[in-house]
């Protein structure tokens, strides 16, 4: 159960992305509503994370759950009343702010409705795999959903999962709080929060500027490191912290946070560039393209199941950097196959980047052990905003690298300096809107270069990937001990 409210909420995450053109032809937002529409939601998630987990702590890990699932699926029935973006952006926000109380709440919950460590790991293993489950199925449900109603269907059907959820939570689970509650740290709470946003609202920014140069990106990344260090440093010398960060100080910590990251980095981008190319380049529907990641989901759920099995024959260490290690060898292998790139080079690509994520039950795993009873809602919040900041700068780095790539390769294309300046700047922007421009000026050239060009942004930018994935594996490698066992962690 705990499992499947996480799967409504990561596939949440993806299924707006096929609803959105179907919205913006029903609702004309501005270019700037249409990015708070996709934004707002992965803000508001980032930034309560921390908070939400502290409030859980003190009020009830079970109540904050139920009351996610509440704020969820009231959240979501609204939408049939949205009549406007604006209107759309608050339910976005509400839903992120449910997402927050229902993520670290299911992962800190499972350590205590399964004390057993061999229990909790099987647990763990299948909660780790909903959320590369839910990011692959994401698109498939809403292409299913889209062929048939519009795109409310995408939120409505949250509200009878969530009902379903708070009934059976309401009986099923128990009530945990930490038994002796520190005094509410308000300063804490609010750098959290606000730097928590803003870095993440940075990230975003220089994304979609494709440039470091703009000034109110600077200014508003100074403001979030600030906040941050001012955060960490509060936490380290407090004697009853807000956040632990005192668990970053263990070496096997520090490596699972930073492999469920890396895992997400890959997947998050690898779903963006593939079904990319998939619709723009393959011209496969949503449905035909979310069929195509099945594979993608199937691995990942195999991977995080028999991944604390096989840790149990040979040891963590090896599984967790392996995992890493066969991302990395999926975001490479399209630069690495032989000819022309397809469908199956794709899809056998994107398996292997669900197969590496059977790193994140590992993690989770590691994580949890790792923190001590009245510390492990500030372990969960770690570790599923290692999940969101992953997902983010995947999305936003590798995106931006890949668009650099097809810009400054299109521009050196004979197809593309014959246009005109203002038809040129536009299918500089986008595949998309290059095939938009060919079709409209009928030139099949231009449409076939840019094609190309952003198939090698693909390729190289899965190669850099996964070098740098490759390096984390031998991180990870370094910092776990051979002979970790998270039976015999903290209790």
């Amino acid at each position: 159960m705990l499992s499947a409210s996480l799967l409504v909420v990561v596939m949440d995450m993806m299924i707006l992305n096929v609803a959105i053109p179907d919205l913006t032809e029903d609702l004309r937002p501005s270019a700037n509503q249409l990015l708070w529409i996709v934004d707002s939601y992965s803000l508001v998630l980032a930034g309560m994370l921390v908070s939400v987990s502290a409030i859980g702590d003190r009020w009830g890990r079970k109540r904050m759950l139920l009351a996610g699932y509440a704020l969820f699926a009231a959240a979501s029935a609204l939408v049939l009343a949205a009549h406007s973006a604006t209107f759309v952006i608050v339910i976005r926000c509400l839903l992120g702010l449910g997402g927050a109380m229902i993520m670290p709440t299911t992962l800190s919950m499972l350590r205590c409705v399964f004390p057993d460590p061999k229990e909790r790991a099987t647990a763990l293993g299948i909660w780790a795999s909903v959320a590369g489950l839910g990011a692959a199925v994401g698109p498939l449900v809403g292409g299913l959903i889209l062929e048939h109603f519009s795109w409310r269907a995408a939120f409505v059907i949250n509200v009878p999962l969530m009902v379903a959820g708070l009934v059976a939570a309401h009986f099923l689970l128990p009530e945990s709080r930490n038994p002796a509650p520190q005094p509410w740290d308000f300063v804490a709470a609010g750098e959290s929060l606000a730097g928590t946003v803003a870095i993440v609202w940075t990230v975003k920014y220089f994304a979609r500027q494709q440039s470091f140069g703009s000034a109110p990106g600077w200014v508003v990344l100074i403001v979030a490191v600030a906040l941050l260090v001012a955060f960490a440093r509060r936490c380290l010398h407090s004697p009853s912290p807000f956040l632990d960060l005192r668990l970053f100080a263990r070496g096997p910590f520090t490596a699972a946070v930073i492999a469920a990251l890396c895992c997400m980095f890959a997947l998050a981008a690898a779903l963006l560039l593939a079904t990319q190319w998939m619709q723009l380049a393959e011209g496969l529907s949503p449905l035909e393209t979310g069929i195509r990641l099945l594979p993608t989901a199937l691995a990942s759920a195999a991977a995080s199941v028999l991944s604390p099995w096989l840790a149990t024959r040979w040891s963590i260490r090896a599984i967790l950097s392996q995992s890493v290690a066969v991302a990395a060898t999926g975001m490479a292998l399209p630069f690495l196959w032989p000819g022309r790139i397809s469908q199956a080079a794709v899809m056998a690509a994107l398996a292997l980047v669900g197969a590496g994520t059977g790193a994140l039950a590992l993690g989770s795993a590691v994580i949890i052990s790792s923190a001590p009873e009245e510390r492990v809602s500030s372990a969960a919040a770690i570790d599923e905003l290692s999940y969101d900041l992953g997902s983010v700068l995947g999305v936003a780095i590798l995106g931006s690298l890949a668009g650099f790539l097809y810009r400054t390769g299109l521009d050196k294309d004979r197809a593309l300096t014959a246009l005109p300046p203002h038809l040129a700047d536009t299918a500089r922007g986008s595949l998309g809107n290059a095939i938009t421009v060919a079709d409209h000026i009928k030139q099949p050239d231009l449409a076939k270069a840019a094609t190309a060009q952003f198939v090698r942004s693909f390729e190289i930018t899965g190669l850099t990937a996964g070098l740098f994935l490759l390096a984390v594996a031998a991180l990870v490698f370094l910092l776990i001990p051979h002979d970790i066992d998270t039976a015999h962690q903290h209790p």
